[in-house]
């Protein structure tokens, strides 16, 4: 009982999210002394920048994402909930969720973002990639595609389930679009007697005048005619106008298809609203140096939901990297301040590069001065995402699958499950 008060009167920090930044956090605050409760909907931390392979085959969910719990185990003083909050009463210091409301002295939101549609009702006919479960929902539609085909005798028919569309020239879309056009072009033809695979026409639409608006325009253009030579059809300056069930209208054009995917936004998760405080046009946050909402000290917005101008005059990219570096920066500023230490200084993103992957031996990679295209930029980019997963066996399990599929080019997370 005396150590359960004892237990009681300490500080409680509440994290509600469990991405990269909300992990980042919570492990900053190993032996801090605090109680540390995690709250999030799913009971998984996921490697967001791998889902793709899942919706592609290349790769099986639990290879790029692990159990919350599992990354926190050996910090005693973290509890993982698996709760879905639906608000927060900062006057009272609680967050409500559908079971209970826990208090907190210190609160870190960490509720990332999901899909943008721009105000159109698309999710259901367009899904985006943010979560396992979209991956799953991808991939099921890509592989259903592909046998349906397979069973029409409607040449028309046929040729539109072959159609492919991915909405969104950014990062997920050209390296779905890579994934897609590998899947297609070397895995499934020998498997295949109806449909070839092979002519399978994937399209890559982007509303702006190049894919991959934030690398360099000459790593832009080497993405481009990458994708090209892989056989993906990729156009630009064309704006999305309609989107239905079995074709898109794009630029003044219909184009049938078997599966549309969409790439082209996000927006930030309703937590301006739990806070009361308002958000950017897409949701997001304005916080201040120190990483809290104004108005609110004991309040940490971080990750994908906040929105920070650097010293630059530059917005703080929405990156896994940024967000990790965020969580880091809170949870080493509320164990400051447990100590009744002095604020740290104002927190500074440090961008390390950024990597696009396009096919088998091609990407792009802009790291400072240095970049690589080609062979060279796959492979860098390939060892630097396996060290980035959460443990060894995750490492060694993605890194066997990559060099079978890179020897075999079979994909094996092909079950198409109902």
């Amino acid at each position: 009982m005396q150590q359960s008060s004892a237990a009681e009167s300490k500080p409680r920090v509440v994290i509600i999210g469990g991405g990269f930044a909300g992990i980042a956090a919570a492990l900053a605050l190993a032996g801090s002394g605090a109680r540390i409760v995690i709250l999030d909907s799913n009971n998984h931390h996921c490697f967001q920048p791998l889902l793709y392979q899942v919706a592609t085959a290349a790769l099986a969910a639990p290879e790029v994402a692990w159990p919350i719990r599992h990354v926190v185990r050996r910090q005693k003083n973290a509890t993982v909930l698996m709760l879905t909050v639906e608000g927060v009463d900062t006057a009272r210091k609680v967050v409500k969720t559908q079971e209970c409301e826990i208090g907190y002295d210190f609160l870190v939101v960490a509720t990332g973002a999901t899909h943008s549609y721009f105000g159109h009702d698309w999710a259901k006919l367009a899904p985006g990639l943010k979560s396992i479960s979209d991956a799953a929902l991808i991939r099921r539609r890509l592989l259903l595609a592909f046998e349906r085909a397979e069973v029409s005798g409607d040449p028309i028919e046929r040729e539109r389930l072959l159609t492919i569309v991915i909405v969104g020239g950014g990062p997920t879309g050209v390296e779905l679009a890579g994934a897609i056009a590998e899947l297609a072009r070397r895995t499934l033809p020998p498997e295949f007697r109806r449909a070839d695979p092979r002519k399978t026409h994937i399209i890559l639409l982007e509303a702006g005048p190049r894919i991959l608006a934030s690398f360099p325009e000459r790593l832009s253009d080497y993405a481009r005619n990458s994708l090209e030579r892989n056989g993906v059809d990729v156009r630009t300056d064309i704006p999305v106008d309609q989107v239905f069930e079995d074709r898109i209208i794009a630029g003044e054009m219909e184009i049938p298809a078997g599966v549309i995917l969409w790439a082209a936004g996000v927006r930030a998760s309703p937590a301006a609203n739990w806070l009361g405080v308002e958000g950017d046009q897409s949701g997001r946050i304005a916080v201040d140096g120190d990483l809290t909402v104004p108005g609110f000290p004991d309040v940490y917005v971080i990750g994908d939901l906040a929105r920070l101008i650097g010293p630059d005059g530059t917005q703080v990219p929405a990156l896994a990297a940024s967000a990790k570096q965020m969580g880091k920066y809170a949870g080493r500023a509320i164990r400051l301040r447990l100590k009744g230490s002095s604020p740290q200084k104002p927190f500074r993103y440090r961008d390390y590069g950024s990597l696009a992957t396009i096919g088998r031996n091609s990407a792009i990679v802009k790291l400072g001065r240095l970049e690589l295209t080609g062979f060279p930029g796959w492979l860098f980019w390939s060892v630097v995402h396996i060290y980035f997963l959460v443990n060894l066996r995750s490492r060694i399990f993605v890194a066997m699958s990559w060099i079978a599929t890179y020897l075999t080019s079979n994909r094996g997370a092909r079950i198409i499950t109902r």
